[in-house]
């Protein structure tokens, strides 16, 4: 094999490779004797058909077989002898006029990661921020939880309703007369005021009473998710079968009971913990943001072009996802075209600091071991139909690409851990108010929009540089009042683009994989 460089301009390197056709044709005779002992043909005995003859019958395939493998260690060998690492995956292209029994000519074209210093580590310090909680947050928790336990008894026939009334009804919609799929229900539970039903529904109901009947008309909205009802008008008619109102909630042992707690002393002491994890989790953001925004000022070198753009994509596509939900879609597409630039600015330092951590943690011998791998893929797995979870598992098992994408995350919080370890840290309590104030006063100028102004899209691109957001206060246990099925006449949200929870996840990791990707993941559910 022959190797010519014929680029080498700052992290960009391509080759001109030369495979002789010997070879080749070495490859697939080696592949002919491999299959020949499989190989049946009238006239000769298992294992004996000629090797020619074998060639003849399979040349193409082999040929075709052999010929990719043979490219494939060719490149190997390239970046083994070069020592190259790969930013992403090398492309490769075949010279034109290739023909079988011929030396083939390749062009290996590759961006490489950049020589990072190894980082120094000493006379890091850091400041950690603690939330104490105290008994009246608890005790709001509590009130919280009540509330969204509430219950409703039967109100008197004579009662007429209003806001905060639950009704249970019938109803049947029409759209030009004639009715359509699931706009009918029986024994629907309905809250004024709730919001859960399209515009105007449920405050024609308002005033009503056990027994009443009534026709409304009400207007699809324009994003409806059904295509064959959107900015219809319809009617619908109701029938009341029951007001009923808000029941009295006991916050008592038998309320903890009824959510499947032992004792109101311990559903408190339950709450306190999630509010404690809570916190913690705001205080490690907290942290880490400083811990990032540290390595981002000290630290700058040249990073492959190719994982900027991607990880720019990536960014640039949530954004667009969140854009399309907001109420005037073209005025904030607008603004973050205006600040195109900034978002560029954040993808390329998250690459930075992917690459920085990862150099830290190599250097130091941090590593995700085959057992958390093995959970992260099992975890993975539960994404996807029950059928084809051992289809992923095989996918990510054979692309080196997938598993470093999968091993990520956890690879950059074990990282982070480690030089948590090693900082000197000060800590001082503060409120949960300082606390989140303190995240977003971290963010960095590089990592900030220039603009100032207030974008319809703004709380999304602090979700773009990878902000983490504070977690919502979780119940002990679901609520227990069953769902209604969906129904065209309830609103339905609008599912939120997953937000990035690290700046630079994916970067440090992404140089791993340097086979070629091919096999497509299973769909996920």
């Amino acid at each position: 094999m022959q190797i010519v460089e014929t680029t080498n301009e700052g992290l960009k390197r391509a080759y001109a490779v030369t495979i002789p056709a010997k070879d080749i044709e070495a490859r697939i005779d080696a592949e002919v004797k491999k299959v020949a002992p499989q190989v049946r043909m009238p006239g000769f005995r298992p294992g004996k058909v000629p090797a020619n003859l074998i060639k003849k019958m399979h040349g193409e395939a082999l040929h075709s077989d052999a010929f990719n493998t043979t490219v494939r260690e060719s490149v190997d060998k390239l970046m083994r002898e070069k020592k190259l690492r790969p930013a992403l995956q090398p492309k490769v292209d075949l010279g034109e006029g290739y023909e079988q029994g011929k030396d083939a000519e390749l062009t290996v074209e590759l961006e490489v990661l950049p020589e990072i210093a190894t980082p120094s580590i000493e006379g890091l310090t850091l400041e950690k921020l603690n939330v104490p909680v105290s008994d009246e947050q608890v005790d709001e928790a509590l009130a919280n939880l009540a509330s969204n336990q509430k219950t409703y008894v039967d109100a008197p026939k004579s009662k007429k309703s209003a806001d905060g009334d639950q009704l249970i009804i019938d109803f049947v919609g029409r759209v030009d007369g004639v009715e359509f799929e699931g706009g009918k229900a029986e024994d629907a539970p309905l809250v004024i005021g709730s919001g859960q039903f399209i515009p105007g529904f449920e405050e024609q109901l308002s005033g009503l009473k056990t027994g009443d009947e009534k026709t409304i008309t009400v207007t699809f909205p324009s994003d409806y998710p059904a295509a064959n009802l959107k900015g219809k008008d319809a009617e619908f008619d109701i029938k009341v079968k029951q007001v009923k109102v808000p029941g009295e909630t006991t916050v008592d042992d038998e309320f903890a009971k009824s959510l499947g707690i032992e004792s109101l002393d311990k559903l408190k002491q339950l709450l306190r913990g999630q509010l404690e994890q809570e916190t913690a989790g705001l205080t490690r953001t907290q942290m880490k943001r400083q811990l990032l925004d540290k390595l981002a000022a000290d630290y700058d070198f040249e990073v492959p072009p190719s994982m900027v753009e991607a990880e720019f994509q990536q960014i640039w596509q949530q954004l667009q996802s969140e854009v399309a939900k907001e109420e005037d879609p073209a005025a904030a597409m607008q603004e973050i075209e205006d600040e195109k630039d900034d978002y560029r600015r954040i993808a390329e330092r998250r690459v930075r600091l992917g690459l920085l951590l990862s150099e830290i943690g190599q250097s130091n011998g941090v590593e995700v071991t085959n057992q958390e791998m093995q959970m992260l893929l099992q975890q993975a797995a539960q994404q996807y139909r029950p059928e084809d979870r051992e289809r992923f598992v095989e996918y990510v098992r054979n692309e080196p690409m997938a598993q470093a994408q999968l091993r990520a995350p956890l690879y950059e919080d074990k990282v982070v851990d480690f030089l948590f370890d090693k900082a000197e840290i000060t800590e001082r309590e503060v409120t949960r108010e300082e606390l989140e104030a303190a995240i977003e006063a971290e963010e960095t100028e590089e990592a900030k929009p220039a603009a100032k102004k207030k974008a319809p899209a703004k709380k999304k691109a602090a979700a773009a540089e990878g902000e983490e957001a504070p977690a919502k206060k979780a119940a002990p246990k679901k609520e227990a009042a069953k769902a209604a099925g969906d129904k065209p006449a309830e609103k339905k949200a609008a599912k939120k683009a997953p937000a990035k929870s690290d700046e630079a996840a994916e970067p440090a990791k992404k140089a791993e994989a340097k086979k070629p990707a091919a096999k497509k993941a299973p769909a996920k559910k």
